[in-house]
């Protein structure tokens, strides 16, 4: 498996066009789940590393943009900046993580959260969480949720389902994820940087990653629109579960 990536090698550049074109086109018809595809799919062709790396620009650009946008949805503010905060925090003991650990052991960490993801999505799981409730949680939440974005770069199943079940009107849900994981790539991307795993190139992958994300969120809008939701959320299921196979394989 490849463990690094370059803008000069064109390979790289079309396997980053494919996995933000991809994942773009399921945040566009679901509102989330850009890393939930875009990593795997770069973890299938180059190091775990470099696909968490090449992440966390877009993420950090795309999530400002919206935290800007957003920025007048009532919130909790408390509970907002102590979820950054701690998240921020476990972002930065999940890339101490990911930077020390083989990669093997990470790959495997990934192939569980992708495999709890599918499961969540199969059965309907439905969580409900009051807001009193939330604020006493709020910091195990998102130490782990940081922890797993750290090392794996997918923290949906713990983050975004805790947020889910607090039942959030959809501006005050879109202004707290996006603070909530714009405030751990303020810390991943220096982290990264000090360990060496997020390079020049790497970065500037993750900018030009932006441009085929922002043709593919429409296209994933008009799915949304046209096609029936559980038909489209089964085919990425189905896609979701062919990556983690592929992962798998390539332990062995």
């Amino acid at each position: 498996m490849n463990m690094d990536i370059s803008v000069t090698d064109p390979w790289a550049l079309i396997a980053v066009a494919i996995a933000m074109t991809l994942g773009g086109i399921l945040k566009g018809a679901t509102g989330a789940g850009l890393p939930v595809i875009a990593v795997p799919v770069l973890a299938s062709i180059y190091d775990v590393r470099v696909a968490v790396a090449v992440m966390v620009v877009p993420n950090l650009i795309s999530n400002l943009r919206q935290v800007w946008k957003f920025r007048k949805a009532p919130v909790d503010l408390v509970f907002v900046k102590v979820l950054a905060a701690v998240g921020a925090l476990g972002v930065g003991l999940g890339t101490f993580v990911l930077a020390k650990i083989e990669p093997i052991y990470v790959q495997s960490v990934m192939i569980v959260i992708i495999t709890i993801y599918i499961s969540l999505r199969l059965t309907q799981f439905e969580l409900r969480v009051t807001k009193s409730t939330a604020r006493r949680w709020v910091v195990p939440v998102g130490v782990a949720g940081g922890i797993l974005q750290g090392a794996v770069g997918i923290s949906a199943p713990i983050a975004v389902t805790f947020l889910n079940a607090i039942r959030l009107d959809r501006p005050a849900f879109i202004l707290t994820v996006s603070t909530f994981f714009a405030a751990m790539c303020v810390v991943q991307l220096p982290v990264q940087i000090s360990y060496g795993i997020m390079t020049f190139h790497t970065a500037l992958i993750g900018l030009l990653a932006l441009i085929p994300l922002t043709f593919a969120m429409p296209i994933g809008e008009w799915i949304g629109n046209k096609f029936s939701a559980r038909v489209f959320d089964r085919v990425i299921l189905f896609f979701l579960a062919g990556l983690a196979l592929k992962l798998l394989f390539d332990l062995f």
